[in-house]
């Protein structure tokens, strides 16, 4: 197939590639020609616009930084919509608010244009692994002609619901990890000034009712001093603001995600915006420093 994809960052990538290897001929664009450098290789085409890439295919998917950049790239100009043909399937990967996903796909669906949000979790690793977990809103006939192509960029591949969905369920998804994370941290950092061995204490709280992914993988990470973004913290900033906004606009009391959020504020304040998640726990160090 004729692929688009707009957005060949950390996650975009990997992910292009994959499709690259399944033997898809891919058309592109990106603000920066760097991006465009480890395509060199494979059968992709580079695109002067958004508008363009649409013009040469039949699915788009894009993985920018958040709403206004999907706005951008799909409605704006030059953007997908200007150049794409009436059952065109745009596949948005980022994570936004599921309102703006919505409101996305109900633009586009006026120009004839059919809209999946499909974000994803499990970070770069995942992604290089194409080991994803895909959370997918939109109708299911369309999701049944792109799933083929979401399972050869993740394990797990779920139709959640109707648009707006996937981006809902990528929202519970950080909740759960940015409050993982940060227990994980409080946890560790406690162990530490207690005089324990936070390492020890990671391996025993693996054998019962703790035992989660977050304690054993970011755990890991937390114990080897590895602070390499695997995920951004700022990312994880951006994602716990789009929670808490739909908190906000849903009348909903979030006690746990709030206080993750103020930790993920915290640590991007704190000039650790570029490291990985698993900061938390260097910001936790840090204030309970008696320097």
């Amino acid at each position: 197939m004729d692929i688009g994809f707009i957005g060949l960052g950390l996650m975009g990538r990997p992910l292009a590639l994959h499709l690259a290897s399944a033997g898809h001929m891919l058309h592109l664009w990106a603000r920066r020609p760097a991006s465009l450098e480890p395509f060199k290789a494979v059968d992709a085409l580079a695109h002067v616009s958004a508008a363009e890439v649409a013009r040469h295919t039949d699915i788009v998917f894009v993985m920018v930084a958040d709403a206004p950049d999907v706005e951008a790239v799909c409605l704006g100009e030059a953007g997908i919509a200007e150049g794409g043909k009436a059952g065109l399937v745009v596949v948005d990967m980022s994570t936004i608010n599921p309102n703006a996903a919505r409101e996305i796909g109900a633009k586009l669906a006026a120009k004839g244009i059919d809209f999946l949000d499909a974000p994803v979790s499990g970070g770069e690793v995942g992604a290089i692994n194409a080991a994803l977990t895909i959370m997918v809103g939109g109708k299911a006939e369309v999701f049944d002609k792109v799933k083929p192509l979401f399972e050869k960029m993740g394990k797990s591949v779920t139709l959640v619901g109707t648009s707006g969905a996937g981006q809902v369920a990528k929202a519970c998804n950080q909740i759960l990890t940015g409050v993982g994370v940060a227990a994980v941290a409080e946890a560790f950092n406690f162990a530490h000034k207690s005089g324990v061995d936070p390492a020890r204490v990671r391996e025993a709280l693996l054998g019962g009712f703790a035992y989660s992914r977050i304690l054993e993988a970011h755990g890991q990470r937390m114990i080897d001093r590895n602070f390499a973004p695997g995920f951004k913290a700022w990312m994880h900033q951006k994602d716990l603001r789009i929670v808490m906004e739909e908190a906000h606009r849903l009348g909903l009391m979030l006690p746990s995600a709030a206080a993750a959020a103020q930790v993920f504020n915290a640590i991007v304040g704190s000039g650790m915006g570029e490291e990985d998640s698993v900061a938390a726990l260097k910001l936790l160090e840090k204030l309970s420093s008696p320097d």
